[in-house]
């Protein structure tokens, strides 16, 4: 068996692909029974995030396996495999470890060490768990790439400063002097995770480049009330979603960060507003007609934009990926040789207990001629066979660990089961 990644993002995939494609939480259990019952996948993982839709899976056949993912794939989002091939990145085995690494260290962000993306992969990890679609081999997967992510924010400083794509969004809005929100009224559309990170940002901002006002807008008020409360803010209030073109006839920037499946925000919700207006979507799917960009008013910048704006505005640091980058690659050999070492443990489990049985089997045959030995005695026979079988293994063992995996590793075990009728 191998395992494999069939994943779009932003690197490649447009973002009219990237949205068709994206698996919301509601559609989620459904994808992955689909994949679950698929004839050669045995486990599977689906990380679906605003920039990212991977599936990870434990597969038979590399190339049916692989197919039957765009299969599903396609069923959900409405495009052709053929258009899913196209702009797909395919990985196996030793490559999807270094990538799901990677990507939970947060490299392959367009923030680069961005700290929402581990929060993505174990949830991604957890739900999968959940639904029983992964097994073993993903398990030790996940479990690794948590603590790589974990280790590579502790040991490096990939970490500091701007690493949440709300923040650098935010940063984004205020442009290049860090003027570009000072004194003005903003709306942010959701009050979910991003929309928390974006509300978070904005109050961060000193007072002398502080927007005037924050209205939270959200389709339960409560919600956007509980995170108005959270924040402890008097710039910011809360407002009903259905009232948000009375907020924006009012507003100079807008922020969207809704999970939604189609556009929140349409021209006519804009027919208030005389401008100029700068309108954030950080929705995947977008949350915002793309109609809304023609209009006079309004300057809208999408995922699309921000994806290379967000770059320009917290500069290169791949210098400081450097240091990330070598962990990865350390936690990559390290998850390797356990999993060579798991690898080995069914046909050393197997020895040990033909050669126990063995032993076990000898003793009783001599227990009658040994009659004459106490109970005391009699352990002390048990606990030395016991030791010399433990040291007659003790070399196969090791080599047997060491060598998993390689082509010699395959002919020891094949001489073991045919030497040992394992």
């Amino acid at each position: 068996m191998s395992v494999v990644v069939v994943g779009l993002q932003h690197k490649q995939a447009p973002l009219s692909l990237l949205e068709a494609v994206a698996v919301s939480d509601a559609d989620l259990h459904k994808v992955l029974s689909e994949l679950r019952h698929r004839r050669n996948i045995h486990e599977t993982v689906v990380l679906s995030t605003c920039l990212r839709t991977e599936v990870y899976a434990v597969v038979d056949r590399f190339h049916d396996a692989v197919a039957e993912v765009y299969d599903v794939l396609s069923e959900h989002s409405g495009i052709t495999t053929e258009e899913l091939a196209e702009q797909a990145a395919v990985r196996f085995d030793d490559d999807v470890t270094t990538h799901l690494f990677s990507v939970t260290s947060g490299l392959e962000s367009t923030v680069i060490g961005e700290s929402e993306v581990v929060g993505q992969v174990r949830r991604a990890f957890e739900f999968a768990q959940e639904e029983g679609v992964s097994g073993p081999v993903l398990s030790a997967l996940f479990q690794h790439a948590l603590q790589t992510g974990k280790r590579v924010r502790t040991d490096t400083g990939i970490s500091r400063g701007t690493t949440s794509f709300a923040y650098a969004a935010v940063q984004v809005a205020q442009g290049a002097d860090r003027s570009g929100l000072r004194g003005k009224r903003v709306v942010v559309v959701g009050a979910g995770e991003m929309g928390v990170g974006v509300s978070r940002a904005l109050c961060d901002i000193g007072p002398s480049d502080a927007p005037t006002s924050i209205v939270v807008v959200n389709r339960s008020l409560d919600r956007a009330e509980e995170l108005v409360r959270a924040a402890g803010r008097d710039q910011l209030r809360a407002a009903s979603l259905e009232n948000v073109h009375v907020e924006l006839a009012q507003a100079d920037v807008v922020l969207t960060a809704v999970a939604a499946e189609s556009h929140v925000l349409t021209p006519a919700h804009f027919s208030g507003v005389a401008g100029p207006m700068l309108v954030v979507d950080l929705g995947v799917p977008r949350n915002v007609d793309a109609a809304v960009g023609q209009l006079a008013a309004v300057t809208l910048l999408d995922m699309d934009d921000l994806s290379a704006s967000v770059a320009t505005a917290l500069g290169d640091r791949q210098e400081e990926s450097v240091a990330a980058q070598a962990i990865v690659t350390e936690e990559v050999e390290r998850y390797r040789t356990a999993s060579r070492q798991r690898g080995a443990a069914p046909i050393i489990g197997a020895l040990r207990a033909r050669l126990e049985s063995l032993r076990e089997a000898e003793l009783e045959s001599h227990r009658a001629q040994l009659a004459d030995l106490t109970e005391a005695e009699w352990e002390q026979v048990d606990v030395a066979t016991k030791a010399a079988m433990a040291k007659l293994l003790h070399e196969p063992t090791i080599l047997l660990k060491e060598t998993a995996g390689t082509p010699r590793g395959e002919r020891l075990v094949e001489a073991l089961r045919i030497l040992f009728d394992l």
